[in-house]
């Protein structure tokens, strides 16, 4: 039998990391330390595990909208193909019944199974390896606590070479590091820990490179990932930029950006797409002194403007400008008012207030417009008087991304123009 050069080449990456994944196996990290919990009760430990797992918002990935809480089961497409989430019940068979609490602190601090096969970083324990032993311990407490559920997930659909799970051995030794945040104020400590361990934002709000993994020197300066739009396809969405650059949390004082994690509206907007499970299934439960520390950190990220560093569209030329005002003053203003104000009953304001609109990625903006914002609904009060209507059977690309262009680049915004190649992508 002969080889080609790719097969030599890719045979040679195996056998390294085969070889890597031997060595970063954790059958035992005795520097972990102890794991077990003292000196608190049987419900206070249930309690805080409790509020730990929804600080770390797991039923929103394990738990599919018809299914059994905790059970599994729900698609994250990725570059590299879909995969599912496990079933992290305490039942033996198909969930984590049978995991001890040295195996739940391998898993998410290491990102290791018992079996000593590596987890895929679609389960954030690039982030979860900041909780502490005692935290881990909790939410063990908590999950071997709730109804075991006999669910199996359904298999990964994952591309080739990326099913080849000793290669994820390869890509930790380049890219997974564990990191303990230098401490400030007991505050900005408190929600560092919050937002880049429990609430693992930067998941999303980080652009990652070709493998995958997050890009460092652009923390949490905006990203994009596939999740499901309104009318249940998956599309991508481009996450706003959480640094204090006046694209992103600049434009928000810390009040407001409380207000938006605790109520999922502030006086610009309402949240809509994935963010609502974000708030609706985990931050509005959080205490009101851990929303002021996660806001207290996010506002003191220093400013990272991702056009500079990764530039986007050009600058729009008058004639798209002209037809976008045309499209915006037809289906937009009457909600929206013509200055882009927004109206505290009708519309957001879409002027100098939104992240979304101010974003060098237009993805997430352009579902809206195409499938209407899907806004958290249950149990809060609807905020507006009518829904936003759908445009994707009104409007073509052009129209589309000429009206998309005109609010991003009209009154305080600047934001580029969009293209109709672009607004093809999202349909």
């Amino acid at each position: 039998m002969t080889f080609s050069l790719r097969q030599i080449a890719i045979l040679a990456v195996l056998a390294i990391a085969v070889l890597t994944s031997v060595l970063l196996r954790s059958d035992s990290n005795d520097e972990d330390g102890p794991i077990a919990i003292v000196d608190i009760s049987g419900n206070e430990l249930l309690a805080r595990g409790e509020y730990l797992a929804i600080a770390g918002n797991c039923a929103s990935c394990h738990t599919t909208a018809t299914g059994e809480f905790m059970a599994g089961g729900v698609a994250f497409e990725t570059p590299f193909g879909t995969l599912y989430s496990t079933n992290i019940t305490p039942d033996a068979d198909t969930g984590i019944g049978n995991w001890s609490e040295r195996d739940f602190l391998n898993a998410m601090r290491h990102g290791v199974r018992p079996d000593n096969e590596h987890l895929y970083p679609a389960f954030p324990y690039t982030a979860y390896t900041r909780i502490s032993n005692e935290d881990i311990a909790a939410i063990y407490a908590y999950i071997q606590s709730i109804p075991p559920v006999n669910q199996s997930a359904p298999e990964n659909e994952l591309s080739f070479p990326f099913n080849i799970r000793p290669l994820m051995a390869f890509w930790k030794a380049i890219f997974f590091e564990q990191g303990v945040l230098e401490p400030r104020s007991e505050e900005w400590n408190r929600g560092a820990y919050l937002v880049e361990g429990l609430a693992h934002c930067s998941a999303c709000h980080s652009p990652r490179n070709g493998f995958g993994a997050e890009i460092k020197e652009l923390h949490m300066s905006g990203g994009e990932y596939l999740d499901r739009v309104r009318t249940g396809e998956h599309r991508p969405w481009s996450a706003p930029n959480l640094t204090s650059t006046e694209r992103g949390l600049g434009l928000w004082t810390q009040q407001e950006l409380e207000d938006y994690l605790k109520t999922a509206r502030n006086d610009f907007l309402e949240s809509f797409g994935p963010m609502n499970q974000v708030i609706m299934n985990s931050t509005r439960f959080l205490s009101d002194s851990d929303i002021n520390a996660m806001a207290v950190y996010l506002k003191s990220l220093p400013p990272i403007d991702e056009a500079l560093v990764r530039p986007g569209a050009e600058a729009p030329d008058p004639q798209l400008m002209g037809r976008g005002r045309s499209v915006y003053n037809l289906h937009c203003g009457t909600c929206h008012l013509p200055a882009g104000e927004g109206d505290p009953e009708m519309a957001p304001r879409l002027n100098a207030g939104s992240l979304v609109v101010q974003s060098p990625n237009p993805a997430s903006m352009i579902n809206a417009i195409l499938y209407g914002p899907e806004t958290p609904g249950h149990p809060l009060p609807p905020r507006w008087r009518e829904p936003m209507e759908e445009f994707q059977y009104l409007l073509d690309d052009e129209e589309i991304s000429a009206v998309a262009t005109y609010i991003r680049n009209s009154w305080d915004n600047s934001a580029g123009a969009v293209t109709p190649e672009q607004v093809a992508r999202q349909r």
